[in-house]
């Protein structure tokens, strides 16, 4: 039986490099991410965080940086709900499409029944939406986070 998986596709007009920027620089990612910092050093093998309110939310490990190509990391939740999950991984695939990017995004490696892939379900097309609307527009949504019934999230 296949694992299950989420998987986002989006066409964004901007550049490779500089989606590349955005998913990888803690002053770009708070801006559409909701006050949320992405933290690494982008190499392989080096620790990578989001950090929400000064608090460390996930935590996972580079498995791939390929700029501005292609991305992928581990990802585990810090929450004690979601301790007992298995880490999955997330991998962002950007392709040229004439004057627009096509983001590939893929979140996977989830156990039968997680509630982690429950969450990223909500969370994932929101961020990914934010993300768009600021590259395209300059503003980032104004996503009413509550909504989402994310754990954590006021």
């Amino acid at each position: 039986m296949r694992k299950p998986e989420f998987v986002y596709v989006t066409y964004i007009e901007t550049t490779p490099e500089k989606l590349w920027k955005a998913l990888t620089s803690s002053e770009f990612s708070e801006r559409y991410w909701w006050g949320t910092k992405v933290l690494s050093d982008w190499k392989v093998g080096s620790p990578f965080a989001l950090e929400w309110r000064g608090k460390v939310t996930d935590t996972g490990v580079i498995v791939e940086a390929d700029p501005p190509r292609r991305l992928c990391y581990t990802w585990s939740n810090t929450s004690e709900e979601f301790r007992n999950e298995k880490p999955s991984r997330v991998t962002f695939a950007l392709e040229p499409y004439g004057k627009l990017v096509k983001l590939t995004l893929t979140h996977e490696d989830f156990e039968q029944d997680s509630k982690m892939l429950q969450g990223i379900s909500k969370g994932w097309p929101a961020i990914m939406s934010s993300l768009k609307s600021l590259l395209e527009s300059g503003r980032a949504l104004d996503v009413p986070l509550a909504a989402l019934q994310i754990e954590g999230v006021e």
